[in-house]
């Protein structure tokens, strides 16, 4: 081996021979860390150098250069569905998580050969997407290399790289209606004549979203035609209200509460329709309906 491979290969911890063997822990040790954005999962996949008292920027990692973002083997980072990165498309899948730092400015590169020892092998024919993030320099100090995966909405997340007092951030972004819209389809068409739930929860759905409510109130009625039961007479009722049938919705919880009863359900099933029904009798009074 070179002699400057070798080097460089000691100095960021890369997995040689006996770091290989299991008795031996890398000075780099191996992290993971993942977050779901409505039914997608973004995970990124490193290793950890740490500062160890050594001058980072500009030096241990130079600038201008292509670099791993981490140690060892290139870090990787996967979505399971098609995402959006820093507002482009990416498609769903792994991707080595490359960077080329810079004193004002970093660029950041999704890379399909994820596959590979840090960056030797890296080509440019092989990125998916290439671009430019600023740096944020911090008053704490973080010793060893992290990356952290922050909700930013229901529909994104921040991915951040921080390492001695620097930050680096990118946003991912899922289009979840859209996503739940095709898997919803694909499970309806494929529902059995008992799948009573599966309706229901359709329809809870697009009650949480508060969209298309009158799709929803089909699909809680049809829930209850093939079994009526406590959960989906109240996602029924709660739907009635929001559409202005506040009349028909109490009779609606009227009868999920007595359908509980009758099953001796638990007081987790019929407390939250108990104090709905008592919170919207309380409005029809003030109503004077």
């Amino acid at each position: 081996m070179k002699p400057l491979l070798l080097a460089a290969l000691l100095l960021f911890g890369a997995p040689l021979a006996a770091q290989e063997s299991s008795i031996f822990p890398k000075l780099s040790p191996h992290g993971c860390v993942s977050q779901t954005i409505g039914t997608t999962t973004v995970s990124v996949d490193f290793h950890r150098p740490g500062v160890r008292g050594r001058k980072i920027w500009g030096d241990l990692v130079p600038y201008g250069q292509v670099w791993r973002t981490g140690a060892n083997e290139a870090t990787t980072i996967r979505f399971s569905d098609a995402v959006k990165v820093n507002g482009s498309p990416v498609p769903a899948g792994t991707y080595a998580l490359f960077t080329i730092p810079g004193p004002e400015q970093w660029v950041v590169i999704l890379n399909k050969r994820w596959r590979q020892l840090g960056a030797y092998e890296y080509q440019a024919k092989d990125d998916v997407l290439r671009f430019q993030a600023k740096p944020r320099t911090l008053s704490s100090f973080t010793e060893w290399l992290s990356y952290e995966i922050e909700p930013a909405s229901r529909s994104s997340a921040y991915v951040d790289f921080l390492w001695e007092k620097l930050r680096v951030s990118f946003l991912v972004e899922v289009d979840v209606d859209s996503l739940v819209a095709t898997q919803m389809k694909r499970a309806i068409a494929k529902a059995g004549p008992g799948d009573w739930k599966l309706y229901a929860d359709a329809a809870l759905y697009y009650l949480e979203q508060n969209t298309q409510l009158e799709q929803a109130l089909s699909w809680a009625e049809k829930s209850i035609r093939i079994q009526e039961n406590p959960t989906n007479l109240f996602v029924k009722g709660r739907l009635q209200r929001e559409l202005g049938h506040l009349g028909p919705a109490l009779t609606t919880l009227e009868k999920a509460l007595k359908v509980a009863k009758s099953q001796n359900a638990l007081g987790s099933v019929t407390g939250p329709i108990q104090q709905s029904l008592d919170e919207w009798r309380r409005v029809q009074g003030l109503n004077g309906h």
